[in-house]
């Protein structure tokens, strides 16, 4: 098993990593397979959403980020500006033109289907494609599920359990946590050694370790970004940015003789919030491993640089590395889609791969890590998803900021230990994946429940 340290960390557009970037690349593939199964002029596509990204499609950003894949926008290079000015021009003329030269005709208002009726069983995020003539007679038709963290596969894929493209031969290919250790041990490398050999098994070590820390340097961006940024997020929850306050009023205090010690909290609550903030604005983050759950491992990794005393940006790619083999592991044995397991599935999974992360950074060894990893999910184990008005703002905002928290704590109480512990991380893999199975589908993304109906005035 191989996920790609790349795919687990992936320049998304917020808010929702399933509910935006997965729906405007499957538009963009949709095409690219397609296209050319259409005439030159005369044809209609017709887009329906199903499951979460029908109930809470609008909420999320579903509609417009889907059409924005159709013409041609993409997640990592996405501009808000000149999105937006694209979609109003397509509203006008209810038609675009492919880079062929094709002109495929579609309606927002009329083509763009939300259909909360239809089940689809293979995943919650689907969405059809159809190409349809003058007449109306089908040209080509597809089904994309969007799977969590910004990875679409198609019906078929999951009906025949294709995993995503694979290099031919890694030298760890560990699939499970208990494999990852057993198979550090016999090498003697540490967990990120062991990534490190994998992802440069097809990629030169310059390249890999500059495409890294890359990625470090747009999730830095983002909590800059958050930080400095004031005002209302967009929706209608009037819900105020809260990180610049927080930020501001604790570099205040920082000298302080009398600043409290829990005062840490309220520093990686502050940046976890303000990537968050950034997601909820339709602005640039990283998957780690969601949208929703962008907030918490860059949080960690600025407060291991800012407030650990002998830290070392030269531990950041390693951190990045752990981060992504836990992510990896859970993604491939459970879920980190909220729309089928709940939040435990992105935040917890967020919390886990940041306690792995930092408990890595400051010395851990490979049991420990595991360890940590284990400590953070363990404790967001049935955590449901249950956004307000379908928004990615309330809880999600704050519920980074203690993902953030739960993530240092784990680190903390795992290196205080030699490695082991009662349940194993495989084993809490599994429980999060059998919950996830077990939760009514209104906790699981469609804001049909919990506090997305606890509070019926907002």
């Amino acid at each position: 098993m191989f996920v790609s340290v790349f795919d687990v960390f992936k320049i998304s557009v917020g808010p929702s990593s399933s509910h935006t970037m997965g729906p405007m690349l499957a538009a963009a593939r949709f095409l690219a397979d397609h296209a050319e199964s259409a005439p030159r002029h005369g044809a209609r596509l017709r887009i329906t959403l199903y499951g979460s990204l029908a109930y809470t499609g609008i909420g999320h950003g579903t509609n417009a980020a889907v059409l924005a894949g159709c013409l041609g926008f993409a997640p990592a290079t996405y501009d808000q500006a000149q999105a937006a000015a694209a979609l109003t021009q397509l509203s006008a003329v209810r038609s675009f033109t492919l880079p062929s030269g094709q002109t495929i005709a579609l309606d927002p208002q009329a083509d763009l289907v939300i259909d909360r009726k239809t089940r689809l069983d293979a995943h919650p995020n689907g969405m059809r494609f159809a190409l349809l003539d003058t007449a109306g007679s089908m040209l080509a038709e597809e089904t994309y599920f969007s799977i969590g963290g910004g990875f679409i596969m198609t019906q078929a894929e999951i009906a025949a359990d294709v995993a995503d493209d694979q290099p031919d031969a890694i030298p760890f290919p560990f699939s499970t946590a208990r494999q990852m250790l057993e198979m550090g041990e016999a090498s003697g490398l540490s967990i990120a050694e062991m990534k490190r050999h994998n992802e440069c098994a097809h990629l030169a070590e310059g390249d890999f370790t500059h495409r890294l820390l890359g990625i470090w340097e747009t999730m830095d961006a983002c909590i800059e970004r958050g930080l400095r940024a004031t005002g209302e997020l967009p929706g209608g929850l009037n819900v105020k940015r809260r990180a610049h306050t927080i930020f501001n009023s604790l570099s205040e205090r920082a000298n302080a003789n009398d600043a409290p010690l829990h005062s840490a909290m309220d520093w990686l609550s502050a940046y976890a919030m303000a990537v968050n903030e950034e997601n909820a604005a339709g602005g640039q983050v990283v998957t780690a491993p969601t949208n929703g759950a962008a907030g918490v491992f860059p949080a960690v990794l600025r407060y291991y640089l800012s407030h650990v005393p002998g830290a070392s940006r030269d531990r950041i790619s390693d951190m990045l590395l752990v981060g992504a083999a836990i992510g990896g592991l859970i993604k491939y044995n459970a879920s980190i889609s909220g729309a089928e397991a709940g939040c435990q599935a992105e935040v917890g999974s967020a919390s886990a791969m940041a306690a792995a992360a930092l408990c890595a950074a400051l010395g851990g060894t490979n049991t420990q890590i595991e360890n940590a990893a284990e400590i953070a999910l363990e404790h967001h184990l049935g955590m449901t998803c249950d956004p307000i008005r379908g928004l990615v703002q309330v809880p999600c905002i704050e519920r980074n900021g203690l993902g953030a928290v739960k993530a240092v704590a784990a680190a903390s109480l795992a290196l205080q230990g030699d490695g082991s512990h009662v349940v194993p991380l495989d084993a809490c893999i599994e429980t999060m994946r059998q919950t996830g199975r077990d939760m009514d589908e209104r906790y699981k993304e469609t804001s049909l429940g919990g506090l997305s109906v606890a509070v019926p005035d907002c």
